[in-house]
């Protein structure tokens, strides 16, 4: 008898079947810790607008037994207690529409998705998570939902399933509820702290809306310096059934996460080599960074503490700016020296970082 292998389907794993990159919060290129607002942890960024403090930080406090190595810690540093109508403080991870369209929005087949994720907080009672599709070339529409943290200072796990026709609408599954088929975002996941009334919404229900964040039944996390809350194991997939964290190599989660930032950080002990070119000037110096990641879109280039090396000559960098190189796999830099002229027209230039962990070269491509 001829035994017939079982079919594919029925046996690969999925691959990314988790939408959130870096939800186990790994990778953190900028650096471990934050008073600003912005990026820390890759692909989750924080904004804080009240009249308190927070200090966004990457962690390894993680729940007993698990899979993770770190969280993200956001520690109430300064107490606003009583949050204004126009005030808030979110954290937010954000996704390219093209990367989404198996989900079919703007169809009658839309599907649910499911969000899973670990949290902990000194801080007891309703926290809300705000579902946002993009507007893109139709409308942007919103869904809070509520959740519960039960115990101070205890990790607990939480599953929260998104219908595309929450509070009995039809929002999502009318053509104007499709997600941008492009780079641009399409769709964002926020998790609360604080809300004033002008970002509440009504629970589980979509509504064409701007940050309609939370319910009224939000807790305000800043109310006391003593408020400390972790998160981690984020993820979000299609279907009403929540899943494994999906586990992705080091490696592959940075490669991921540099579509959007990549970075080359300076050390105290070492100079790190970024790039060679050329003299076009005696001032002045072209080169081209060439990057692995083919980056979401053309980047802004920032830097601090940059050196060119020219004959064991190190000269710091005043000034750089970038220009677009044909495709996003590279881009052109023009160099100007801090002073006098110190290059000879035609000679060979290597760009590195400067011996200073405050030194560093960034391409950013964020949503």
């Amino acid at each position: 008898t001829r035994i017939q292998p079982p079919a594919i389907a029925d046996v690969r794993e999925p691959n990314f079947r988790n939408i959130v990159i870096n939800g186990d919060m790994a990778v953190a290129q900028r650096g471990t810790s934050t008073t600003s607002n912005g990026y820390l942890v890759d692909r989750f960024i924080i904004d804080e607008a009240t009249d308190g403090a927070i200090t966004y930080t990457q962690d390894t406090d993680v729940p007993a037994g698990s899979e993770f190595a770190n969280s993200i810690k956001l520690d109430c540093t300064t107490a606003d207690a009583s949050i204004g109508a126009a005030q808030y403080c979110i954290l937010t991870t954000k996704f390219e529409g093209q990367n989404l369209q198996y989900l079919k929005y703007g169809t009658s087949s839309a599907q649910s998705l499911t969000l899973s994720f670990w949290v902990k907080s000194v801080k007891t009672g309703t926290y809300c998570v705000n579902f946002t599709k993009e507007a893109g070339s139709g409308t942007r529409y919103e869904c809070p939902i509520e959740y519960t943290i039960s115990s101070a200072s205890t990790w607990e796990k939480k599953t929260i399933i998104l219908s595309p026709t929450a509070g009995s609408t039809s929002l999502i599954t009318g053509t104007a509820g499709a997600i941008v088929d492009s780079n641009a975002s399409g769709f964002r996941v926020i998790f609360t702290l604080a809300a004033g009334t002008d970002w509440h919404g009504t629970n589980n229900t979509w509504v064409a809306a701007s940050d309609k964040m939370s319910t009224s039944n939000q807790v305000n996390f800043l109310d006391s310096t003593s408020n400390n809350f972790w998160i981690t194991g984020v993820q979000l997939e299609a279907g009403s059934v929540a899943t494994d964290f999906e586990v992705v190599p080091y490696d592959q989660n940075l490669e991921r996460c540099q579509r959007y930032y990549m970075r080359w950080q300076g050390d105290a002990s070492d100079q790190r080599s970024i790039a060679n070119g050329m003299a076009v000037t005696t001032s002045q110096v072209r080169m081209v960074v060439v990057y692995p990641i083919t980056l979401r879109s053309f980047p802004t280039v920032t830097e601090a503490d940059i050196e060119t090396l020219n004959a064991a000559k190190v000269v710091t960098v005043v000034n750089l700016n970038a220009t677009v190189d044909p495709g996003i796999n590279a881009v052109n830099l023009q160099i100007d020296a801090d002073s006098g002229t110190p290059y000879t027209v035609g000679q060979a230039i290597s760009l590195r970082t400067g011996a200073s962990t405050s030194s560093y070269l960034a391409l950013s491509a964020e949503l």
